[in-house]
């Protein structure tokens, strides 16, 4: 049934936004802002569901990150969100054509790199500077983690997703 397979994406999209929520609160130590393991539920879910379940996922979790850490930022955690929706969504296409190392490294330095490019103008270059090397690390530690675990989650939920799927 589709709505079967339909409740079935849901599910998980709730169990990875929560699992997001916990990686929230596993911090990385930063000089400025939060860095955390809020990420790798959302290449999961952008690897393993696709579509605009990756975006949500990594939206919801990073204000839940923020939210945790003490929204550091204000409201331009808004702006972080969208940025982690955009890249997680980018990472979903590369990944599930095959292309899943450049999805890693895409993730990795557009993360590290290109999201924070804002506070640039926003800040100052000493902020930018200095945010940097953290979430270089958080970047790669979240990506290395989904690696690992989006194989076994794959064979998890391979078998639901397609018996949903042939039972219409």
């Amino acid at each position: 049934m589709k709505n079967r397979k339909k409740s079935l994406s849901l599910t998980w999209i709730g169990m990875l936004t929560a699992l997001s929520v916990v990686g929230a609160a596993i911090k990385i130590p930063a000089i400025i802002g939060s860095v955390a393991l809020d990420a790798f539920p959302a290449l999961l879910a952008s690897a393993l569901l696709g579509g605009a379940a990756g975006p949500v996922v990594a939206g919801v979790g990073h204000l839940m990150s923020a939210l945790l850490g003490g929204m550091p930022l204000g409201p331009l955690h808004g702006l972080i969100a969208v940025e982690m929706a955009f890249l997680a969504f980018v990472f979903s296409i590369l990944y599930r054509s095959g292309k899943r190392w450049q999805a890693g490294a895409l993730f990795v330095l557009g993360n590290t790199f290109a999201a924070p490019l804002p506070f640039l103008f926003l800040m100052s270059k000493a902020f930018y500077l200095s945010i940097v090397p953290s979430l270089f690390i958080g970047s790669v530690l979240n990506t290395f983690v989904a690696f690992i675990v989006i194989p076994r989650l794959a064979r998890i939920m391979e078998p639901m997703l397609s018996k949903a799927s042939t039972n219409e």
